[in-house]
């Protein structure tokens, strides 16, 4: 299991709140010790790929509200309790795993407008997201979405427009990775594993793709087919039944591996299961308990912490507990990608579980005892806090207490 370090980098004096790192309470006049944490220190060094995760896909201009009991009926109006504005799409997937950690580079179309300003500006300037391979189109409006939390779920109204140019022209030659993210499904922008992928993994990359939902209800199962192109396939449980024509989830996963080295099923409040070909390790594990508030972009945060591990070379086992708890932190804020948890939550988090088992609480003990693998994962020392969504794209200063 590889070990982590502190980045530490002196930045400017700003606002409380517009640099990453600047903690409530100090004089914003000083500078302050921003401190990162790098999962993967011991694998850095010379010829080591600089990108860690390397994806594709578009980014839409989130606005959620949220606290809704039911949705509105129509030629009626209902007031929510509560906003958030926040990067979507892709960007959830990006932000979660930055977050996490890992160096990461995204290839995405950004409109000319205060939307793909502030989408933009969130990516590159607060999550430290790579926007090399990025561009800005002139006259193209940023795509929108409006989602609506209502109990435990979702419903969703989206606007938007093609991209000018195809993804792979947009990404060119994809950057030395350790790993890339695609979808694949009727869903995805590539029905099949998009070209970039491909010549990603031609390059040392491991390809880990999730399904795309199917709005036709045909689930080609000629996506399986396009697998062999993959090192790992992340569906939810409808859709790996669907795409196998199978009953459960488990013969969803035993059909799937047959496929593709890493296949994983994720089951919601039921948890996870994989199969890991290249360890030879299959893995089933239970969903962490918690109060679900927003579950946007709780499958994008699985996906980053399951990456993280696989490229860490954790177990099976450890991969998805670990996912599964950063999925859980997240579902546990409103927003969105900017719900997504940082290893300060995630410490916060274990600190806590470790407290209350120490106490003789029986939950805890027992949480204690299966992710006793934290241990050596978590930092010990303060990480810079992340920021929450806002309710309007015209705030920037929600940022959380220092971690």
């Amino acid at each position: 299991m590889t070990s982590a370090v502190q980045e530490t980098n002196q930045v400017p004096a700003a606002e409380p709140g517009l640099a990453p790192g600047i903690d409530a309470g100090l004089d914003p006049s000083a500078p302050h010790e921003t401190v990162w944490w790098d999962p993967l220190a011991d694998m850095r060094g010379p010829g080591k790929p600089s990108v860690d995760v390397f994806m594709s896909g578009t980014v839409f201009l989130d606005i959620v509200f949220t606290g809704l009991s039911t949705l509105p009926a129509a030629g009626t109006e209902i007031w929510a309790p509560g906003m958030a504005s926040c990067p979507g799409g892709i960007a959830n997937l990006a932000i979660a795993a930055a977050r996490l950690g890992l160096r990461t580079s995204l290839a995405a179309g950004f409109g000319d407008d205060v939307y793909g300003d502030f989408c933009w500006e969130t990516l590159a300037g607060q999550e430290r997201v790579d926007l090399s391979r990025s561009r800005r189109f002139a006259q193209w409006h940023s795509p929108v979405t409006v989602s609506m939390a209502v109990q435990r779920d979702r419903s969703m109204v989206t606007h938007g427009h093609n991209l000018p140019i195809s993804a792979d022209e947009l990404v060119g030659n994809p950057p030395p990775s350790r790993a890339v993210i695609t979808s694949v499904g009727e869903g995805a922008p590539d029905p099949l594993l998009p070209g970039w992928a491909a010549q990603a993994r031609r390059g040392g990359a491991l390809v880990f793709a999730d399904a795309g939902w199917d709005p036709t209800g045909t689930w080609d199962p000629a996506v399986l087919a396009a697998l062999s192109g993959c090192d790992a396939f992340m569906p939810n449980a409808v859709e790996a039944m669907s795409y196998t024509r199978t009953d459960t989830p488990r013969a969803a996963l035993h059909t799937l591996a047959k496929h593709v080295p890493l296949a994983v099923v994720t089951c919601g409040g039921d948890g996870a299961m994989a199969i890991d070909a290249t360890t030879g390790e299959e893995a089933e594990v239970p969903a962490l308990p918690v109060d679900a508030l927003d579950p946007t972009g709780a499958g994008d945060v699985f996906g980053a912490g399951l990456v993280l591990g696989t490229i860490a070379g954790w177990p099976l086992r450890h991969r998805l507990l670990f996912a599964g708890v950063s999925a859980a932190l997240a579902v546990h804020e409103f927003g969105g990608s900017l719900a997504a948890p940082g290893w300060g939550d995630i410490g916060d988090w274990w600190r806590r579980v470790v407290a209350a088992a120490a106490t003789g609480h029986g939950v805890a003990a027992e949480i204690r005892r299966h992710y006793g693998f934290l241990d050596d994962l978590v930092p010990r020392t303060h990480v810079c806090g992340v920021r929450r969504a806002a309710a309007t794209i015209a705030r920037r200063s929600d940022l959380t207490r220092p971690r």
